[in-house]
């Protein structure tokens, strides 16, 4: 009974090979994707040839995602998230951590760092995403403009910013989230850092010392 119980509790510590062989061909479809989607667009990439550049049988594209809109979407998901974990923008560890700041002050440094991660991994995207949904409604429909998802995380940014000791009184939660929408749009930062050429780094402190100057006292 002793010799059962610790091969099952050798077992139960033991990875999935499965599970983690799965996980990777997906990383690997994923990144081949968003590699073809950005240089050639999305209308222009065709399943093979994502299947190619992963090293992948076609047939294993088609069985992980079904068809090119949900790969898409895995990879503006993914894009978005830095990893392939089904967890929403406000559960994220960043974002709390940002919540739970003490000061106004400090939830901006936070918060505006986690965005510049994710506006770095994002931005390069965005034209793909405008570009597919103008000519396929289906794509069009996974990102609704109303709500924008966008606003509704900064909102909830803003609800937290506005209660600390240290943000400015005449400024309301809307009206915090209205410059947190706008001055962490990924537009504003691609004209910033691919336009412009600044670093991202150049772009986070400008960003920083800007919401920092209209929404702390």
């Amino acid at each position: 009974m002793d010799a059962v119980k610790g091969f099952d509790e050798r077992n139960a510590k033991r990875p999935d090979g499965r599970a983690e062989r799965s996980r990777r061909t997906r990383e690997k479809i994923v990144a081949a994707a968003r590699d073809l989607f950005v240089v050639q667009g999305y209308g222009a990439t065709s399943l093979q040839e994502v299947a190619d550049r992963a090293g992948v049988a076609v047939q294993t594209v088609y069985f992980v995602f079904r068809n090119k809109r949900a790969l898409f979407k895995d990879v503006v998901d993914t894009s978005i998230a830095g990893d392939a974990e089904p967890v929403a923008t406000m559960d994220r560890d960043w974002f709390r951590a940002a919540c739970a700041e003490p000061t106004a002050a400090g939830q901006l440094r936070v918060h505006v760092h986690g965005v510049r991660e994710i506006l770095g991994r994002v931005a390069p995207i965005m034209p793909l995403i405008a570009a597919a949904a103008a000519t396929d409604p289906e794509i069009a429909a996974q990102w609704p403009a109303d709500p924008d998802p966008r606003y509704t995380v900064q909102h909830a940014a803003a609800k937290a910013l506005t209660a600390k000791p240290d943000a400015r009184p005449d400024v309301d939660a809307v009206r915090a989230a209205d410059l947190l929408y706008g001055l962490l749009s990924p537009e504003l930062y691609l004209i910033f850092v691919r336009d412009r050429g600044w670093s991202p780094d150049a772009w986070e402190e400008w960003a920083r010392e800007t919401l920092t100057a209209h929404l702390c006292a």
